[in-house]
């Protein structure tokens, strides 16, 4: 029977979601995004939470009934890098966390965090930056780990200098998120997929502000390595019979996608989702006049694909918000969010 899904509070979707987007987290220094997520579950109350060995994030709905229980995940870690290492002019060379072009971060402001937790600003630019002093070279350099460079903002010229400031090889370095939220558009990097994290953390407030619980008990796991493909291959428990994976969709040639609306992916680089599950969202979406698109994408992976290949045996299916220029600097809109946030309402209730 349709249950008539409770309103979704958009105002306190987007603040969240702007406060997990300027809270740096790249992959293996998710530490403050989960926190900051676990606090906001703790704040709507109802749920019980847990930590995973890994540092994950498990939190737990008690449903109507407990006879197939359910999961949905959404990663909070995002792109990032390391030092690789401290050049002799005391500016770092960088090593990736995640998979993004060299590129897509050329100028971009960042935090060095150091082992004693200071926090040195800088900028990443290629080692030919300066056009008046290499001419063409500037646009002839191939951007890649030996070319691009975080240039600290201290007064050093030297390896030795910057060592001194507390800098070494192995620190993280977390990128400027630039949030603006203007229109209806959420504009950020990292997006991906701090988007999805915001969705499930505000289908939790409604459901909970109106007095309901899922049909099944209900898992969410808010993962911290997907970036580097091994997020959700542990932390589900063992007695769950079916995953939704919540990441942005792609936006883009060739994409059916859309910034405006959710998405359904039923295929990607690991091959087919669920049918029958990924079937069930279409008819859900239909029911609650959820708008939604379908979509395959080529070169993408989700926590869902980790745990199959870690042996779950589940349906997976995934869905999410469109976000144009993925794994640069993102763009999706607050109709695409409440679109993915309704979605998840309906799964859970049905």
């Amino acid at each position: 029977m349709k249950v008539t899904l409770p309103a979704v509070d958009e105002s306190s979707l987007l603040t969240f979601l702007a406060n997990l987007l300027n809270t740096p987290s790249p992959t293996g220094f998710a530490m403050k995004a989960v926190d900051l997520a676990e606090h906001a579950f703790e704040k709507i109350g109802g749920v019980t939470l847990s930590r995973t060995r890994k540092g994950a994030l498990l939190v737990k709905l008690d449903g109507q009934r407990d006879d197939a229980p359910r999961a949905l995940t959404a990663h909070t870690d995002t792109l990032g890098a390391m030092v690789k290492a401290i050049k002799p002019n005391g500016r770092l060379m960088l090593t990736q966390v995640g998979g993004y072009a060299w590129n897509s971060i050329e100028g971009e402001g960042c935090t060095v965090f150091t082992q004693s937790g200071k926090q040195v600003r800088g900028s990443i630019l290629i080692n030919t930056a300066s056009t008046h002093v290499h001419g063409a070279k500037t646009a002839e350099t191939p951007r890649n780990e030996e070319t691009m460079e975080v240039r600290l903002d201290e007064e050093t010229f030297d390896a030795k200098t910057t060592g001194l400031l507390g800098i070494s090889v192995g620190d993280f370095v977390a990128f400027d998120p630039r949030v603006e939220i203007t229109n209806g558009f959420v504009r950020s990097r990292h997006l991906d997929d701090k988007a999805c994290v915001a969705c499930l953390v505000a289908a939790v407030q409604s459901l909970m502000k109106a007095g309901l619980k899922p049909l099944q008990t209900t898992y969410l796991l808010i993962s911290n390595y997907e970036e580097v493909g091994h997020g959700a291959a542990t932390g589900i428990p063992v007695e769950v019979t079916e995953l939704l994976a919540v990441d942005m969709a792609a936006v883009g040639e060739g994409q059916t996608s859309d910034e405006t609306h959710a998405t359904l992916c039923v295929k990607d680089s690991g091959g087919p989702y669920h049918y029958e599950m990924g079937q069930r969202l279409r008819d859900l979406a239909e029911m609650y006049e959820i708008p939604y698109k379908v979509d395959i994408y080529p070169h993408y992976g989700s926590d869902g694909e980790a745990f199959w290949r870690a042996g779950g045996d589940v349906a997976v299916a995934l869905i999410g918000p469109g976000v144009d220029a993925s794994h640069n600097y993102e763009r999706t809109h607050s109709k695409a969010l409440m679109a993915t946030t309704r979605w998840v309402l309906a799964y859970l209730l049905n």
